[in-house]
């Protein structure tokens, strides 16, 4: 098919580099819907000012008017399995208990005793409790919120128990996910997932299992703490190793709508900012695609074997071998390459088998300056099986490098030590600047621009209520 006008200034642009559609069309088991489409979008070229990540009027509109306003992951299911489970899930000066019912429901409350304010649960703390018991005067709530015990309620004449039920929050769940909402009056968490449900009917996240989980402290603000892993542009400089098997410039960025966008990056082909030719061998040993502990021996190419080939098939069995589960059906590009979609406000999620990952990215407290960023690897359950219990996070400070979380690649420790590493330098460098706001590229940091107009449009709606 001969390019359009469109393709081929694209391609005058980005050099050498076929694009994503082209790539994963020729793959040997090619791709397949929601991946075999582009939906990106021109949002406009203004800087965006950089007091949006140091000043703390504007953190304190974005807690008003959108992290009370939205649907957030607060656990998985499987964090609440039993009854009586829980955790305990905090955004600013907010604490949530995310609790298992005896009725086998998921409720949330405010973690806030009615009698004195104090925290019913610990900070950042999980576990399993018949009740909810306040550990200052012991007034205690069943797992269904009611109250059920007062001391010396012969002292208390104008408390009616029937009065005094745990304040709920709204909770929903999709994918495995438990979301919470503090607005009582949200709209439905469909509204928000916007084509997720349609885009992840072939990657069941509800039918996989936490196998690592870790929390990084950074010493920035929430959004430069994402904005650092939704484009390819700072590849080049930042992790120039990666240029020999990841085609960085044809990164295929999407938007849908004002909550979801989509990363679509190709593995096993070599970069055109890498300055010369690799062979297709001399890519796929470079090839960098989440855990190599699967790979258990030196990958050598049959005649006419692409390096995406190779590593498709291998990591098909390798991973499907390891836990115990066909994955036939899955497309090449689906086993090895980059597919990251993020839903607003700071949630992200990786469809594929290599890199099976959820990030999430929230405020530590309420300083502007500094960021809670978790990474979880979900694997595939054994088909039938139930999931294990999920792995205990792993915290680290802002100066702790990867490498220290048990079970996690070395080369993929580097990779994320390279990304944070100039989230210290960006932070400080927004408040000494004399130049006001980021300039963007029009493309390539589309989903950079689509976090802030969203907040935007979040912020018009409901600054008269803040």
């Amino acid at each position: 098919m001969k390019p359009t006008s469109d393709q081929a200034e694209r391609r005058a642009r980005l050099g050498t580099e076929r694009s994503v559609q082209e790539i994963v069309r020729s793959d040997a088991i090619p791709t397949r819907a929601p991946l075999d489409h582009e939906n990106s979008a021109f949002l406009g070229d203004e800087d965006i000012p950089f007091e949006r990540y140091t000043s703390r009027e504007f953190f304190a509109l974005e807690m008003k008017c959108v992290w009370e306003r939205v649907w957030q992951w607060a656990c998985r299911e499987e964090h609440v399995r039993e009854t009586g489970d829980y955790v305990v899930y905090e955004i600013g000066r907010h604490s949530v208990i995310v609790v298992r019912t005896q009725a086998g429901a998921i409720k949330a409350y405010v973690n806030s005793c009615l009698h004195r304010g104090t925290k019913l649960k610990e900070s950042g703390s999980d576990g399993s409790s018949p009740e909810l018991r306040c550990p200052y005067h012991g007034w205690t709530w069943t797992l269904d919120g009611k109250l059920d015990t007062l001391r010396c309620r012969w002292d208390f004449p104008h408390v009616d128990p029937e009065k005094y039920p745990l304040p709920e929050v709204r909770v929903e769940s999709w994918g495995g996910f438990v979301f919470v909402n503090l607005d009582p009056n949200a709209r439905p968490l469909r509204e928000q997932l916007g084509v997720l449900p349609e885009h992840f009917a072939n990657f069941p996240l509800e039918e996989r299992y936490v196998e690592l989980h870790l929390q990084k402290e950074l010493p920035c603000n929430w959004k430069a703490a994402q904005e650092a892993f939704i484009e390819n542009y700072h590849t080049a400089e930042t992790h120039p190793q990666l240029l020999r098997s990841v085609a960085t410039l044809n990164t295929q960025y999407d938007v849908y709508g004002d909550h979801v966008a989509r990363f679509y990056a190709t593995v096993g082909v070599c970069s055109g900012e890498f300055g010369s030719e690799l062979s297709e061998q001399e890519i796929l040993d470079d090839m960098l695609v989440g855990d190599r502990s699967l790979i258990k021996e030196r990958p050598t190419l049959a005649p006419g074997q692409t390096a995406r080939e190779y590593m498709a098939n291998y990591l098909r069995k390798a991973i499907g071998d390891a836990y115990k589960t066909d994955l036939s059906k899955f497309t090449d590009s689906e086993v090895i390459d980059t597919i990251e979609y993020n839903l607003f406000p700071n949630m992200f999620l990786f469809p594929g088998l290599s890199l099976p990952m959820v990030y999430r990215f929230r405020p530590l407290g309420s300083d502007p300056d500094r960021a809670l960023f978790e990474l979880l690897f979900l694997r595939p359950l054994p088909s039938g099986a139930a999931p294990p219990p999920p792995a205990t996070p792993v915290r680290l400070t802002a100066e702790e490098s990867y490498a220290k979380v048990p079970g996690f690649d070395a080369a993929f420790a580097y990779v994320y030590d390279q990304d944070t590493g100039n989230l210290r330098n960006q932070q400080l460098g927004f408040h000494t600047a004399r130049k006001l706001g980021a300039t963007l590229a029009n493309r390539q940091e589309v989903r950079v621009r689509q976090l802030h107009q969203t907040i935007d449009k979040y912020i018009a709606k409901h600054r008269s209520e803040a």
